[in-house]
């Protein structure tokens, strides 16, 4: 399966009525650098991608729009069609919150909610097969790179957290094809993996049982969680879980940053290859 290929998470995007407050946060907390999209800032609204440090190429983006009443922070799943991929979710208990929308000749999205609450984008290139080859190359390239040497600040994960956890498994499987299978590594927590069509899990599921909110959000690598952690209430931010550790001795912490959007930190393994700084 290729990275591009519909069902895999690619992409996050924060919408926001204040992007510089979100750059003043993630700027200095990640190392993100930050890039105004021309061809997708009209009407009001700046699109701003976002840069791990050291990358080429965008990992997320900024939806910076001072009218807009929401804060949110979603991952971005690919879609061969948007359209027909909403009709068919709303089907499965999604629920729209902005419909399938065209961004110039660039990209289609729409943005839903799945039963639970939690809001997720699908995402579908509109560019000619051509560019659409260079992206995917450009991607592929981003990949390789990350595989090579994980970056530090970089998008690496997304996190389901369930109140209802056969609930969620059975509308993701349904809705994109994910295998979602218990993590015998995780020393009996209540965690399954997320397999998105890769050899790998991409994602994770925390069944929270009754105790809890339910989430959807974005994971980002670093190389020191606590420190992170405690850098990242300096700036404002809520820790809500963590810092914890795994067996194998991942360690990591969901907060809320100052907006309130939730996000969260894991460093890797110990005995996974170290990350360079």
């Amino acid at each position: 399966m290729g990275f591009m290929d519909p069902g895999n998470v690619v992409w996050f995007e924060i919408s926001t009525a204040d992007g510089q407050a979100v750059k003043d946060f993630y700027g200095p907390l990640l190392g993100w650098s930050f890039a105004v999209d021309p061809d997708s800032s009209v009407g009001g609204v700046t699109y701003t991608r976002i840069m791990a440090p050291g990358m080429p190429f965008p990992m997320g983006a900024i939806y910076d729009n001072a009218h807009s009443p929401e804060e949110t922070m979603n991952v971005s799943i690919v879609s061969a069609d948007v359209a027909a991929d909403q009709e068919r979710l709303e089907k499965t208990g999604a629920t729209v919150v902005v419909p399938a929308t065209a961004v110039s000749d660039v990209t289609t999205f729409a943005r839903l909610a799945d039963p639970r609450g939690n809001v997720f984008s699908l995402f579908q290139n509109n560019q000619t097969p051509e560019r659409l080859k260079e992206f995917a190359d450009q991607a592929g390239e981003q990949m390789q790179e990350m595989t090579a040497g994980p970056v530090p600040g970089a998008y690496a994960w997304f996190e389901i957290g369930s109140t209802d956890a056969e609930a969620t498994k059975d509308f993701y499987t349904r809705a994109f094809g994910w295998q979602i299978v218990f993590d015998e590594t995780a020393g009996g927590k209540p965690y399954s993996n997320v397999f998105t069509g890769n050899q790998w899990p991409s994602g994770g599921m925390y069944d929270l049982g009754t105790d809890g909110v339910d989430y959807l959000m974005p994971d980002f690598l670093v190389l020191d969680v606590p420190a992170t952690t405690a850098r990242a209430q300096e700036l404002g931010a809520t820790v809500e879980f963590g810092p914890d550790a795994n067996p194998d001795g991942l360690v990591y912490s969901r907060l809320l940053d100052p907006r309130g959007n939730r996000f969260g930190l894991f460093s890797m393994p110990t005995n996974a290859p170290q990350v360079s700084a």
